[in-house]
């Protein structure tokens, strides 16, 4: 954790977000208008609950903003809430025709290559991925994100929620193990602008993948490339409470983390489970 060299105006850099803005670069006809609504709300239990309870009114590519949550949910439905004015705290409403069942798990990790493309951009911070949809920066946990299925008849229909720590102080974090842009002296701290970078760059790539006929190779080439946990030594508790380590070699097409057990054995691709790195190989 780089620690600050002044004390930050945290007044200032927690400005409400400016609803216009976003507005105009993401929901105009001039911003190609993937985004058919934006808004923010002050203080939410969960963005992902409220539009969780709008998914069967046939509303699509809806985006809903929280300056606050109350009630934030993460994997496993451990709690993760926020700090006001401190953190982009975002969910999108998608409908996605066409795309098999089975390939929903990308997802999250679509929306993570999107979030760590946006504060590598806006902050200038080195962010990895964490298998399978965490932001880290230097080991330290920068953005979480949470999908959660709504109907999948007669079309699959997703939220996809993003947290992303902000202005967040060290006596502000959730767990130590946390960090936020201002502790990795990123290089901008406009809220506005890494949610509009990053709900920007998340359309980007449901379009493409899309166009793609759904296919995953092109987000799991680009995952890949930004997946710190591929070379680490890991930990992985599987469901049922079973233990595997061994040394990440890949994420494969289905978004499975790929790992070679220690010891004799062949790969093991693992769809899901609690992923500890444990050192560098």
């Amino acid at each position: 954790m780089a620690g600050n060299r002044k004390t930050p105006d945290l007044a200032s850099l927690r400005a409400p977000l400016d609803v216009a803005r976003l507005r105009s670069a993401l929901t105009s006809a001039e911003s190609g208008a993937f985004y058919t609504r934006l808004d923010v709300v002050d203080e939410t239990g969960s963005t992902n609950a409220d539009l969780l309870a709008v998914a069967g009114t046939g509303a699509d590519r809806r985006a809903l903003l929280a300056e606050f949550q109350s009630g934030g949910r993460g994997r496993h439905s451990r709690t993760w809430n926020g700090v006001p004015g401190a953190q982009v705290i975002v969910s999108v409403l998608l409908r996605l025709p066409g795309c098999p069942l089975r390939d929903l798990g990308w997802l999250p990790l679509i929306a993570g290559i999107a979030t760590v493309d946006a504060v590598r951009s806006v902050g200038g911070v080195p962010a990895q991925l964490k298998w399978p949809n965490d932001v880290l920066v230097g080991g330290r946990k920068l953005a979480g994100i949470l999908v959660e299925v709504a109907s999948t008849s007669p079309e699959p229909v997703a939220v996809v929620g993003v947290g992303v720590n902000v202005t967040l102080t060290a006596e502000e974090l959730p767990v130590p193990t946390a960090t936020s842009l201002l502790l990795e002296d990123a290089g901008d701290l406009d809220r506005t602008l890494l949610a509009e970078t990053l709900l920007a760059a998340f359309a980007d790539r449901i379009r493409a993948w899309a166009r793609a006929g759904w296919n995953t190779a092109g987000p799991a080439a680009a995952y890949r490339e930004r997946c710190g946990t591929i070379g680490q030594q890991v930990r992985a508790v599987l469901p049922g409470d079973t233990e595997l380590r061994g040394l990440a070699v890949d994420v494969d097409d289905q978004g499975r983390l790929v790992i070679r057990p220690d010891g004799a054995g062949d790969t093991v691709a693992v769809a899901a489970g609690d992923i500890t790195h444990l050192r560098p190989a």
